[in-house]
């Protein structure tokens, strides 16, 4: 199972070149709900003094106009991204007056779903677009599930890599074929392994029973408010976060590149009967939806790991994987961390970056449909149930202990660490890969259980929990300050956008209906 990964690491090491992983660029895109001082998601308008959410590349929304997305350019040095995610709230927290960042994955929906205001993004086609996208969002799986916030880390290995490892592997396709191959190995080993980040760094034991309002469920009462699960781990990732029944058929393939490319096509083809059921417009002409596809457009398709390459503008996702192949692989199943106020740490994306270089190198046979529901099922068992003593996880046609398969993971992982940490004498690849081993052995380490643990002791509920880390976080950015070029770099990037938004609105030269005719004209 894994000696190939050994086998890899020692001609690496052999040829002498085993720094040729080192220094990949690791991005992060981190979600946050701006909520009142009472902890209310907030009803005002994203503060336009951040620039503009359609064009700003730092600071945006995603589902909801209170839903902020901060994002990182790729840096090769974990140290560098962190900086630069604290920057952007440092920034942020000069222009929210009382406003606070939620910060935890799971909302308070206190006051109902329609208390989640739908992004805007201007009046041009494209910004109109992501605003009807979203409300289809809305029609098909309601506002609550989209208001859900965690961390993305995206990752892709140095260029000066893959030459070398294409030659080790002595194989002759064509340079792209062979990285975009690699990166789907990686992507169906983080399937199978996935489960190992919800258990190491899930962040979402607890939700508030505002988020599950008519919803049938089988959870303890932590208190009147707080539902919870003792042994959780993350219930963002479990059924109460993305589920929906019209995906479900989508059989997605992560063993071939174009198989992939043609199921998420063939799914923004395919009407389902639901959907014609909602209609595309209302009684006024009103847009209610992109179009009653399965998917309205690729990105509605749900999943924790996606392969991913950069669209250029108007381009759509899966054009750019076909013609440009596989630039870097999207990590989706991050909450955020309580404890940290930019919602992630060095420590954690230390372990991160040596994990997917690990999910890269390992044995990687191809993921059949029934061993994907193996995997899913692990994935759902180790969100609800994760630190439950003893658990077993299924692997292949076995079960086996989560404890024993983690520190096994791990251990395999031991090498490729002292590789990554290579001159530093901090070692903090080799130093995070301890911690988490350590968790593995005594579930009270994880975020999971600190977090039920400080509920507990303190006799908070999980809304009084989140606001009192939430406000905690904004003391800690707000006694911080930029420096002059960063606070310019953010100014100009803020003007920038906005001038932007008005170019492309000042550009558009036909209606939104012929804008979408034409976009979703397939070849």
């Amino acid at each position: 199972m894994y000696s190939r990964i050994q086998d890899r690491l020692q001609k690496l090491i052999q040829s002498q070149q085993a720094s040729s992983l080192c220094g990949g660029l690791k991005g992060l895109e981190k979600e946050s709900l701006r909520v009142n001082p009472k902890g209310k998601i907030a009803q005002t308008p994203h503060p336009i003094k951040l620039g503009a959410a359609l064009t700003n590349p730092y600071i945006t929304t995603d589902y909801s106009e209170a839903l902020m997305e901060f994002i990182t350019p790729p840096f090769s040095d974990v140290k560098d991204a962190i900086s630069f995610m604290e920057a952007l709230h440092v920034y942020t927290y000069q222009h929210l007056d009382d406003e606070l960042l939620w910060g935890t994955s799971m909302p308070c929906v206190v006051d109902g779903e329609m208390s989640i205001p739908i992004a805007e993004y201007g009046h041009s086609n494209i910004g109109q677009m992501k605003h009807v996208y979203r409300v289809g969002l809305w029609h098909r799986y309601g506002r609550s599930m989209q208001a859900i916030a965690g961390i993305h880390f995206n990752y892709s290995l140095p260029e000066a890599f893959w030459p070398v490892y294409q030659q080790l592997e002595n194989d002759h396709q064509p340079s792209q074929t062979f990285i975009s191959q690699s990166y789907l190995d990686m992507t169906r080993n983080l399937h199978r392994y996935g489960w190992l980040v919800l258990y190491l760094f899930g962040a979402s034991p607890a939700i508030c029973k505002s988020f599950l309002t008519d919803k049938s469920h089988s959870f303890a009462e932590f208190d009147h408010g707080t539902l919870f699960e003792p042994y959780g781990t993350s219930l963002r990732m479990s059924d109460i976060g993305y589920k929906n029944d019209s995906q479900s058929n989508i059989d997605v393939s992560y063993n071939d590149l174009q198989q992939y490319v043609s199921k998420l096509t063939d799914a923004t083809k395919t009407s389902y009967a639901g959907y014609e059921k909602i209609g595309v417009k209302d009684d006024n002409q009103q847009y209610k939806q992109l179009n009653t596809n399965i998917l309205q457009i690729e990105n509605e398709y749900y999943s924790n790991v996606r392969p991913k390459q950069i669209a250029n503008t108007g381009e759509r996702p899966s054009t750019a994987l076909k013609e440009r192949g596989v630039r870097y692989v999207e990590l989706r199943s991050v909450d955020l961390g309580a404890f940290d106020p930019s919602g992630t740490s060095e420590q954690q994306l230390y372990f991160l970056e040596a994990f997917m270089i690990f999910c890269l190198l390992a044995d990687s046979p191809d993921l059949s449909t029934d061993e994907k529901k193996c995997v899913d099922k692990n994935l759902t068992l180790v969100a609800t149930a994760g630190r439950t003593p003893d658990l077993t996880l299924h692997r292949c046609h076995d079960s086996v202990k989560l404890k024993d398969w983690g520190l096994e993971i791990c251990q395999q992982m031991e090498n490729l660490c002292q590789i990554l940490d290579a001159d530093n004498s901090e070692k903090p690849y080799s130093s995070s890969l301890q911690q988490q081993m350590a968790k593995l052995n005594d579930p009270a380490l994880t975020p999971s259980a600190q977090i039920l643990s400080m509920m507990s002791f303190e006799q908070l509920p999980f809304f009084k929990f989140a606001l009192k880390k939430s406000q905690e976080h904004q003391h800690y950015f707000k006694n911080q300050q930029l420096s002059p070029e960063r606070q310019r770099f953010f100014d100009e990037a803020a003007k920038q956008s906005i001038a932007d938004q008005q170019q492309i609105e000042a550009n558009d030269t036909c209606s939104f209906d012929d804008f979408l005719n034409d976009y979703f004209s397939y070849p």
